[in-house]
């Protein structure tokens, strides 16, 4: 399989790594320095891209690959309010385009266990929900994409909280989420319903960016020759 690499960053290169030792070729990698050269790039020579950029570059790098018909898989998150104007490309090209905010299999479960989890809260009294995340410092957007999906997940069945806020807050119907910045961190997620009598939490802790890296490379293995709009439910079939 012949792969388009967007965003030759740690995620890019940790990618590139698995990809090889999987057998697959890395034809291209674009990055902020040479942007020039997806002027140059023979798209039916490409089997599937990835994008792992910035949320300044996201949006077009994803662009350019449903214009191109490159079936893409993006990380990238902080560009989300631009996501609708790419689903519709998408359905009119006939294009292929997935998306998640996190691609490692244990954060997907961690996913699937916040929704059981608030679902059993919101039938209980005098709980207060929150989301800590922590990542490293060079990291862009606050909160992280991950925080965000567990957020809508938990708002979604966690009757009290209506909305999330990217702070510290009291006020009974807004979900704080603190983001921390810290060196060397890959990240870490924890939900938790706090109470006079306990505290209930649940973590997700990533050791290295290989199970992210790992996740986002089985999925473009998975996508040639799909059209349409996909996420990690598809994949996975929770």
């Amino acid at each position: 399989m012949n792969i388009l690499i967007l965003g030759y960053g740690k995620m890019g290169k940790a990618i590139e790594e698995l990809a090889v030792d999987r057998g697959h070729v890395v034809k291209h990698k674009i990055n902020i320095n040479n942007t020039n050269a997806l002027k140059f790039i023979d798209a039916s020579e490409v089997d599937v891209a990835i994008e792992f950029s910035e949320p300044t570059a996201a949006y077009e790098n994803v662009k350019y690959c449903i214009e191109k018909g490159i079936p893409v898989v993006c990380g990238t998150t902080g560009w989300l309010d631009k996501k609708p104007d790419i689903e519709r490309m998408c359905h009119e090209k006939g294009g292929a385009f997935f998306y998640a905010s996190n691609f490692s299999l244990g954060v997907n479960i961690f996913f699937h266990i916040n929704k059981i989890l608030a679902e059993i809260m919101t039938k209980q009294s005098g709980y207060r929900a929150s989301i800590t995340e922590t990542h490293h410092i060079e990291k862009k957007d606050a909160p992280s994409g991950t925080a965000i999906t567990l957020a809508e997940d938990l708002i979604a069945a966690f009757e009290p909280v209506k909305s999330w806020v990217n702070e510290y807050t009291e006020v009974d119907d807004l979900l704080p989420i603190v983001s921390l910045r810290k060196e060397h961190v890959p990240g870490t997620h924890i939900v938790r319903f706090t109470s006079d009598i306990d505290d209930i939490e649940i973590k997700h802790i990533a050791h290295s960016r290989t199970g992210f890296a790992l996740g986002a490379l089985m999925v473009a293995e998975w996508m040639p020759g799909k059209n349409g709009i996909f996420g990690m439910k598809d994949f996975l079939k929770f």
